[in-house]
């Protein structure tokens, strides 16, 4: 094949870099702003939080945490239906995630108990920010890679940050709901949050809504209980979020069962082209 000659190799070389002066000055689409602007949100709400336990109101610390998780859940939607996508906005997801989930939630808990642990309460809860930009890291890392097994299969790899955040306020609904300084304590709260943030950077495969299957028969009941646990957070917030965050502890067992038996399925339907070609 004959070579370019090089003012043809000039001239492409113009081009592309007069196509990436364009891109670098349009910026982001009018349709970015709003998915962004719902991400920033939630960071806002995530650090709003810090500022809700330095005056010890631990009821909206943990409540503004939570409000920056369901704006978490909507952003990539939003993107989704406006067809706004863009590695901007992945990077600033990953950005408000580890401060809304991983920042904000270490802080709250450390001031709220873990600083009663000398020496290593801050230690602990170092554990749960380190764990959400682990998780966040990798996620970035393999965003690219095309062979990722739990993702193919519809689970998630670990606990993703927001229901990571969830979980590590267990013991302070509790608290909020019977006021008994027992949930307070570190011995409880230490173990727990560690236990949280590894379960966050673990290779346990999870749920997530892609792998969720209604049969049809009982999908007008589903839309009903999903209207009733959003009036019961409304009622009785602290209850409904214990609740649902034992429901998914609980879950978490099915789900790497679940896994499995999809990695078997897979594995057999792979097996049976070579299975015939070795008999033909």
């Amino acid at each position: 094949m004959a070579k370019k000659p090089p003012a043809d190799r000039l001239s492409t070389r113009l081009r592309d870099r007069r196509l990436r002066l364009l891109q670098r000055r349009r910026g982001l689409s009018l349709r970015a702003v709003v998915p962004n602007g719902v991400t920033v949100l939630a960071m806002c709400f995530g650090l709003t939080a810090i500022r809700f336990a330095f005056a010890e109101q631990w009821a909206m610390a943990v409540g503004a945490i939570v409000v920056a998780g369901v704006l978490d859940g909507m952003d990539g939607r939003i993107a989704r239906l406006m067809n706004a996508q863009s590695r901007f906005g992945a990077e600033l997801d990953s950005l408000s995630d580890s401060i809304a989930f991983g920042v904000a939630p270490a802080l709250v808990l450390y001031l709220w108990s873990l600083q009663d642990l000398p020496k290593f309460g801050w230690i602990i809860a170092l554990t749960i920010a380190v764990g959400c930009a682990l998780r966040l890291a990798r996620f970035n890392a393999q965003i690219d890679v095309d062979e990722q097994p739990h993702k193919s299969a519809g689970f998630l790899t670990g606990v993703p940050s927001p229901a990571g955040a969830g979980l590590a306020f267990l013991p302070v609904y509790l608290w909020l709901i019977t006021d008994d300084p027992l949930f307070r304590e570190t011995w409880i709260v230490g173990p727990w949050v560690v236990l949280i943030a590894f379960l966050m950077i673990s290779n346990v495969a999870t749920f997530s809504w892609s792998s969720l299957r209604l049969r049809r028969n009982i999908r007008l009941e589903a839309i009903a209980l999903v209207g009733l646990v959003g009036a019961a957070a409304i009622t009785a917030p602290w209850w409904t979020l214990t609740g649902i965050s034992i429901f998914y502890i609980g879950l978490i067992p099915f789900g790497i069962i679940s896994y499995a038996k999809a990695k078997r399925r897979q594995a057999t339907k792979d097996q049976e082209p070579i299975d015939q070609a070795a008999s033909e």
